[in-house]
């Protein structure tokens, strides 16, 4: 007599859900590293607390180190001159009185000195964007004879303190060289001398550097001369560069003050900046707060309008397709 056997069932194995498989690829591709905290302890609940609760905690403060002082500006200019000298000072003003702003307005002819900064600003624009891309695509492109020797002596200016060539710029700009010129009370005073900036060189060149050959090579065929492979193929895919270029030099001529001080002596030609530092005794402190909100406004504006342009074009490295 024979009896059947009727074999085991194999054993269910669970099949890992889609996320599962996904977080174990993820550990087995991270290396494994050292840190203060454990991976373990993070995952748990008092771990994630603690995590969450320090990062809110830094990210808090180090926002209220960077924004108070701007808050401090803005509400200075609404008190009375007794309320700035209150010790302790209030956190609130007592009145919200905007006639600080409409006061230093007036009194400081601010209108005459946004429109002549205005002015250094887009001009020292104009000539970097002329002076800077040429001189960085003649490095990366064109490769002249010691085009790296010229690069390492640019890049070593910016190894000297500012503070070190005033004078020798200022003597240079007193009496142009070969031409015997003073360029003194002059927008030629700022726009030459913000031109030659060798950090916007580097920064145009290492964007340059990534740039495809290809591109350029295709372009020669086609029997484009340099100037205008430059104008038509490399100009237009460094959009992001030539951006951070251009805020950064607005903005550094916008708020500098020593160079406009030496240079910007007549009254009707000076800077915003160097206005307010020479008229700051003649009126309250109200008003000269208010006058510095105002000064400030036009680079805060530009901060806010292009920061992410700013981070795009310092992390750009390269192109893609």
């Amino acid at each position: 007599m024979t009896t059947n056997v009727t074999p085991a069932a194999p054993p269910v194995v669970p099949v890992p859900s889609r996320r599962h498989r996904r977080a174990a690829r993820r550990r087995a591709a991270a290396p494994e590293t050292r840190t203060l905290v454990s991976r373990h302890a993070l995952g748990t609940t008092r771990g994630k607390i603690v995590y969450w609760l320090v990062l809110a905690f830094v990210l808090v403060t180090s926002t209220f180190v960077f924004v108070f002082p701007l808050y401090w500006m803005v509400t200075g200019a609404m008190r009375s001159p007794n309320e700035l000298a209150q010790v302790p000072p209030d956190l609130l003003p007592r009145h919200f009185d905007l006639s600080g702003y409409k006061e230093a307005w007036r009194q400081l002819d601010l209108g005459l000195y946004l429109r002549n900064t205005a002015i250094y600003a887009g001009g020292a624009w104009l000539f970097t964007l002329g002076v800077d891309v040429t001189a960085a695509y003649a490095l990366s492109k064109l490769r002249p004879v010691l085009g790296r020797a010229i690069l390492g002596l640019m890049l070593a200016t910016l190894m000297i303190p500012p503070m070190v060539i005033i004078l020798p710029a200022y003597l240079t700009v007193k009496d142009l060289p070969l031409l015997h010129v003073s360029l003194l009370n002059t927008p030629w005073a700022i726009w030459l001398p913000a031109a030659a900036n060798a950090f916007n060189i580097f920064l145009l060149k290492r964007f340059f550097d990534s740039i495809p050959t290809e591109l350029l090579e295709a372009a020669e065929m086609d029997g484009a001369s340099p100037l205008r492979v430059l104008w038509s193929v490399v100009l237009p895919v460094s959009r992001p560069i030539l951006g951070v270029v251009s805020i950064f030099t607005v903005v550094n001529v916008w708020r500098d003050f020593v160079w406009p001080l030496l240079v910007q002596s007549d009254p009707q030609k000076r800077t915003v900046s160097t206005a307010i530092s020479s008229l700051a005794v003649q009126v309250p402190e109200n008003v000269l707060i208010a006058s510095l909100v105002i000064a400030s406004l036009p680079t805060i504006v530009v901060f806010f309008v292009f920061q992410r342009h700013i981070m795009a074009g310092l992390t750009a490295g390269g192109l893609k397709g």
